[in-house]
C-alpha cells in the first residue's frame, strides 16, 4: 500500500503513466521494434522496482535446466564498473559483471553467465561466443521490448501485488499493470506458508489473467547458511545472535524468519546493490564486537555476499555466513512449471 506521503507524489506518477502509454503504444504498432529469435529465450521480470524474487527464480530455472541443456543467463550487470558486452570467467569479479550475475556464476560454473546493457546486441553476441548455447535466460529483462521473448515470466510480491500498486514515485511500479498481458506465466511469489485455496482463487480472480495465461504460487524458503569463504555450513538456532547484514529491496521476509529461528539480532541495512568500502567494513566490525555473546554471527544475503567477498583478507577469520533463498511452489505445481518450461524448449527441437 502507498505510504501517505507518496500520495503527495500522484501527478508525477501520473505523467510517467503517460510516458509509458506511448512507448508502450509505438512497440504496439511497431514504430518501434521488437526482435524475437529462432532459439529459445526465457525472460524472468517484473513490474515493480526489486523485491519480487527475480533472482531465486532465475536459479530455479537454473537448477530444472542445466542438467539437460547449455544454458546461458544474460544481465545488463547493474553498478559493474564496466560497459558492453561480457561473459563471466575464472578472474570475474562483481565489480566487472554486477551481484546478480557474479552469483549466478559462483553457483552455476557450467552455465554461460554473460552481461550487456542492449540485449538486442549482446544475444548475437553471446550465441557468437558460446556457440553450443540452446537455452539463454534473461534477467530482468520484462521492460526491455527491443527483445520479444517467447516465454515472458512475471513475478509479483503476494505482499504488494501489481494491481493493487501505482506507478513511480507514487508506487513501487515501473511498468503499467496492464503490461502483465505479455506474460505467459505470473507467478505470486513470497506467498505466506498457510495460503488457502479460497485465497488463491480470489488472488487468480483479481489478476484476471487471460486464457493464455498460466498462475503459480510460490513461497520461500531458507537453506543452511554456509561460511562465505570456507563454503562450511552452519545451523541457526534459538540461541544464535545474529548480525544481519543486508543491501537488499526487500529485506522484511528476512527479517521474519530470523525472527522465529534465532535468538536476536541486529541488522546494519544498506541500500540494494551497496558496494561495500572500507568505511562500510569498519562499521561491520564494530557492530559485531559490540555483540557480547558467545554464540553470535554474522549473516548476509548472497546478493551481498559476493559483494563482501573482495574483502577476504579482512574477514576470512570472522563468522560471517551467507542464507540462501530458493523458491518452492505451492499446491503441487512444481511439476506443471517445469512441464511449460521444457515444451517451450523443446518446441525449437534443440534437444
Amino acid at each position: 500500500m502507498l505510504k501517505s506521503f507518496r500520495y503527495l507524489l500522484l501527478p508525477f506518477s501520473f505523467l510517467y503513466s503517460a510516458v509509458l502509454f506511448i512507448r508502450n503504444k509505438l512497440f504496439d504498432y511497431n514504430y518501434l521494434k521488437s526482435s524475437s529469435f529462432n532459439f529459445p529465450i526465457i525472460c524472468v521480470g517484473n513490474l515493480a522496482v526489486g523485491g519480487t524474487g527475480k533472482t531465486p527464480m532465475v536459479e530455479y530455472l537454473l537448477r530444472i535446466l542445466k542438467n539437460d541443456y547449455a544454458i546461458a543467463t544474460l544481465s545488463r550487470g547493474y553498478k559493474r564498473k564496466t560497459k558492453g558486452f561480457g561473459i563471466a570467467d575464472e578472474n570475474t569479479t562483481a565489480l566487472d559483471i554486477g551481484d546478480e550475475p557474479m552469483q549466478f556464476h559462483l553457483k552455476f560454473p557450467t552455465v554461460t553467465v554473460a552481461v550487456g546493457e542492449e540485449r538486442l546486441v549482446a544475444i548475437p553476441q553471446l550465441l557468437h561466443e558460446r556457440p553450443l548455447t540452446k537455452v539463454i535466460i534473461l534477467d530482468d529483462a520484462f521492460q526491455h521490448r527491443q527483445v520479444k521473448a517467447g516465454l515472458n515470466i512475471l513475478l509479483t510480491d503476494y505482499a504488494n501485488l501489481y494491481t493493487r500498486d501505482f506507478l513511480l514515485p507514487a508506487g513501487d511500479l515501473r511498468d503499467l499493470k496492464k503490461s502483465s498481458r505479455r506474460a505467459d506465466i505470473i507467478i505470486i511469489s513470497k506467498c505466506k506458508h498457510n495460503l488457502s485455496e479460497e485465497e488463491r482463487e480470489l488472488i487468480i480472480k483479481e489478476l484476471k489473467p487471460s486464457s493464455y495465461q498460466q498462475v503459480f504460487f510460490t513461497e520461500i524458503f531458507y537453506t543452511h547458511p554456509y561460511h562465505l569463504f570456507t563454503k562450511k555450513e552452519t545451523d541457526l538456532s534459538l540461541s544464535t545472535d545474529i548480525l544481519l547484514v543486508c543491501g537488499i529491496a526487500n529485506p522484511k521476509p528476512l527479517k521474519d524468519f530470523l525472527t522465529g529461528h534465532v535468538h536476536t539480532y541486529d541488522m546494519l541495512r544498506y541500500p540494494d546493490h551497496h558496494i561495500f568500502n572500507s568505511d562500510d567494513l569498519a562499521e561491520i566490525k564494530k557492530q559485531f564486537n559490540k555483540t557480547q555473546s558467545l554464540n553470535k554471527i554474522i549473516l548476509t544475503t548472497e546478493k551481498d555476499g559476493v559483494r563482501l567477498k573482495k574483502f577476504e583478507t579482512e574477514l576470512k577469520d570472522f563468522p560471517l555466513y551467507v542464507l540462501p533463498i530458493q523458491h518452492s511452489f505451492m499446491f503441487n505445481d512444481a511439476e506443471r512449471f517445469c512441464d511449460i518450461v521444457t515444451n517451450f524448449i523443446g518446441s525449437f527441437n534443440q534437444k
